[in-house]
């Protein structure tokens, strides 16, 4: 009877063991679209709402998470800010290492005092860039970011249509995974923990 305890045991600890193993050798499935030859991020510097200037190479060794949006944005923009507020709360102290940056497709109305207002609304860590037309023009290419204001102006009010993906730069600087609008806190948390190492 011992021996057969001691043998029911060992098979379980074995067992066990080999579930562990599978486990650690099966790749991550991402919720996003992951670049299967990922590039180094274009570069690009732009004033925040903080008042420094930034760039994603400030944060090399954690993740940044990069966002084309608006502040009169009526659906999208807000979904997918909170979508990554409440995925940060999920990664607890892994949340210092993901740095949010949201860059401003309709700098008229954004100035960064507007930016800094609604970015508070989701998380403080957040950053709300802005700068000159033509530069944010620019950055948008680099990142294959589409946007265009609808009719209107600033009194009358008009939208925005743009590129609503998220993009995720890893530690090393490179272009990773590339998240539709959808995307939820829960597919998306343990992709940053993944990300992160």
């Amino acid at each position: 009877m011992k021996r057969l305890v001691i043998v029911l045991v060992a098979v379980v600890v074995v067992a066990a063991a080999g579930l562990a193993v599978t486990r650690s050798l099966r790749p991550h499935l991402y919720a996003g679209t992951v670049l299967q030859s990922p590039q180094p991020a274009p570069e690009f510097t732009l004033p925040a709402h903080t008042g420094a200037e930034v760039s994603p190479a400030d944060h090399r060794g954690d993740i940044v998470l990069l966002y084309f949006g608006y502040t009169h944005c009526p659906d999208v923009c807000p979904l997918t800010l909170s979508s990554v507020a409440k995925a940060l709360d999920q990664i607890g102290d892994d949340a210092e290492r993901v740095h949010l940056m949201m860059i401003t497709v309709d700098p008229e109305r954004d100035t960064l005092e507007v930016l800094g207002d609604y970015m508070g609304h989701f998380d403080e860590s957040f950053l709300g860039l802005s700068g000159d037309p033509d530069e944010i023009a620019r950055i948008a290419a680099l990142y294959g970011v589409f946007y265009r204001a609808g009719e209107g102006d600033e009194s009358t009010g008009y939208v925005v249509d743009h590129t609503a993906t998220l993009m995720a730069i890893d530690p090393t600087g490179a272009l990773r995974v590339v998240y539709s609008p959808e995307i939820g806190a829960d597919a998306l948390a343990p992709d940053l923990k993944e990300l992160l190492g």
